[in-house]
């Protein structure tokens, strides 16, 4: 994969990338797509609930097939498609009796390709699926799943991918993308190998009017609001926030704050919580 450098014709184009290396299909497949309408982050009473959403392009929502239970039974890859709803690139399918899904693309999986699902032994090949007591101990692992049949939840990002670290009496032990350790039922299923698409995170917006199309508005700063716009908000010319912590614009402590509920009950599965990245 490659990312593609836009000639510097503008001041924005100058510093913005794209990547679609990957892609050799640009229509989805009508059978598997629907149009749902956008909300604005506005709820029922047409009140604002999540901010800086609104605009953008419309789109399809691609059905994937998180799941994969059309089990023990090969799929060959017939295209690699853009996703506008996710960061990774997804992959149309078509099995043995003809039916078509659209799956995550892992790293290395080509064209012509055959994959696979079943609940018991696969070969340990990249993009097929299993139950976890099924993969070797060390295998690297994505869109796995948090209860039995219910799909992948988690590691279905660009260029994530999750450790299996071991097996033990009805759990098997994963470390996660962010550091964090923890015991999911070895009757989950998950797939072989890592996320495709890892140069994701090194494409550069470059224009606000993209951030526009994608239906995200500007975030103005909290210190330069009004101060009855914002606990951060006053001051003459470049001031701080004048507080001991920094708050969000409802008054609760941000930045750093733990938000986990303390009783959850999935908290005794976690055996390690995620380390905090330091800053450079």
């Amino acid at each position: 994969m490659a990312i593609k450098l836009y000639k510097p014709t503008t001041p924005g184009r100058r510093k913005s990338s794209v990547n679609r290396s990957e892609v050799t299909k640009k229509r989805p497949e009508k059978s598997l797509i629907f149009f749902r309408k956008r909300s604005g982050g506005r709820n029922s009473q047409g009140k604002i609930t999540v901010r800086h959403r609104g605009g953008g392009a419309k789109r399809f929502i691609r059905i994937v097939d998180f799941k994969r239970d059309r089990y023990d039974m090969p799929a060959k890859v017939l295209t690699f498609e853009y996703d506008p709803n996710r960061s990774a690139n997804i992959a149309l399918v078509q099995y043995a009796d003809g039916k078509k899904r659209y799956i995550l693309v892992p790293q290395g999986l080509k064209i012509g390709d055959e994959v696979i699902s079943s609940k018991g032994k696969v070969p340990v090949t990249t993009g097929n699926r299993t139950n976890l007591e099924n993969i070797p101990v060390g295998e690297m692992i994505y869109n796995v799943e948090l209860s039995p049949e219910a799909g992948g939840k988690i590691v279905r990002g660009a260029g994530m991918s999750a450790i299996l670290m071991g097996l033990e009496g009805d759990y098997a032990q994963i470390k996660l993308p962010s550091s964090e350790i923890r015991l999911v039922l070895k009757t989950c299923s998950a797939s072989i190998g890592s996320m495709g698409n890892s140069e994701h995170a090194l494409v550069r917006i470059g224009l606000a009017g993209r951030k526009r199309h994608m239906g995200i508005k500007p975030t103005v700063r909290g210190k330069a609001q009004n101060p009855v716009d914002h606990p951060h908000g006053g001051g003459e010319g470049n001031t701080p926030i004048g507080l001991k912590h920094p708050k969000t614009p409802w008054g609760k402590p941000a930045l750093g704050v733990k938000t986990r509920r303390k009783k959850k009950a999935s908290s005794r599965l976690i055996i390690q919580r995620r380390k905090k990245k330091r800053k450079k």
